[in-house]
């Protein structure tokens, strides 16, 4: 009878103990208070400051501008092509010109069907004008694109060139093709021409080997970081250096070749999904998808913690003054939404 009652003691102690964390589980270190500021987002992508005024591209084809005074209003925007909202693409990326505040102007990136309805993306500049958003130009049109793997970030840099980013569009050897445009970070003058210190003559590629990256930012010291999907998991967090190679499809997680650069961060076998990145205090700060969370990690993918994870999916994440801004995802067919979907939250660490 005493075995039996030691034996059920253990088996009951063992049962409260929570499970062990695997090397590549993200510890829980929440800090700051959230606050939301927006609701009722419609499959939210991007988002931009300028001012007071945050405006978030919607991927059917909406861009919201929310003000404290006014809150949401949803402008439509016109193309000359019509922006296709399939699987992940739509309209996606957004940036305003630095002289928005004249001319009011802005780059987006989106989807659209091609010739024998062949799925690509193309990079434009809108006008905004009577409360819509109208294309006035070109950019640049053409780039691969499929259901899935459309990329879509876009941000100016430091140099003041158009930085750019695609998918593989479901094709991992068009990543190894210098050629294509497709698995790539593009840079552009913000005019549409290739820079002439462009790693390859000639060409829009700036760094290689990319399956499916949607986040760009910048350090104080100028270096560029990207975030990276995985496929089902060793998503990566890069360091991109101009005319690099970062593996893709030949080379996944932490597996090594020659001219092949590695990740600073890869979630080994869990998934975080990751997509809009921002630099603040010294830390990346990851939007993730499948992860269901903000994210933080060093510059170098040190010290992985989670901020926020009581919203669901999130896209998009923006330095705002000294404040953290982030968009929710729940709508876009793949989370659980709620009725408030989706959200922009306001965090203040």
């Amino acid at each position: 009878m005493k075995i039996l009652m030691w034996l059920m003691i253990v088996l009951i102690m063992t049962a409260c103990q929570p499970n062990e964390e695997s090397s590549n589980q993200t510890p829980q270190e929440k800090s700051g208070d959230s606050t939301e500021v927006a609701a009722t987002l419609q499959s939210p992508w991007d988002i931009e400051a300028n001012g007071g005024t945050i405006f978030i591209t919607e991927r059917e084809g909406q861009i919201v501008s929310w003000t404290e005074e006014q809150g949401v209003s949803r402008a439509e925007v016109v193309t000359e092509k019509d922006i296709t909202q399939i699987g992940e693409g739509g309209l996606l990326g957004f940036k305003l010109d630095p002289n928005f505040n004249t001319n009011h102007q802005a780059f987006a990136y989106h989807t659209y069907e091609g010739e024998n309805g062949q799925i690509k993306n193309r990079i434009i500049m809108l006008t905004y004008e009577n409360s819509q958003w109208t294309e006035t130009d070109v950019i640049l049109e053409g780039i691969p694109g499929a259901n899935f793997h459309n990329g879509g970030r876009i941000e100016i840099g430091p140099d003041r060139k158009l930085y750019v980013t695609t998918g593989d569009s479901l094709n991992g050897d068009l990543a190894q093709d210098k050629e294509s445009l497709a698995g790539k970070i593009l840079r552009l003058n913000l005019d549409g021409s290739v820079p002439e210190d462009n790693p390859f003559e000639g060409s829009y590629v700036y760094s290689y080997g990319h399956r499916n990256p949607q986040g760009l930012a910048w350090d104080e010291d100028g270096q560029l970081y990207a975030s990276e999907h995985g496929p089902d998991n060793h998503d990566e967090v890069n360091k991109i250096n101009p005319g690099d190679n970062y593996g893709w499809p030949d080379i996944v997680g932490e597996e090594n070749a020659d001219g092949v650069e590695g990740p600073i961060y890869q979630t080994g076998e869990n998934t975080w999904a990751p997509s809009g990145i921002a630099a603040f205090n010294e830390r990346l700060y990851i939007a993730t998808l499948r992860g269901t969370a903000l994210r933080t990690l060093s510059f170098e993918g040190e010290n992985p913690s989670i901020v926020v994870d009581d919203y669901g999916r999130i896209r998009d994440v923006e330095q705002i003054g000294e404040s953290i801004y982030f968009i929710t995802n729940n709508t876009d067919g793949r989370g659980s939404p709620e009725e408030d979907d989706d959200r922009l939250i306001k965090l203040s660490p």
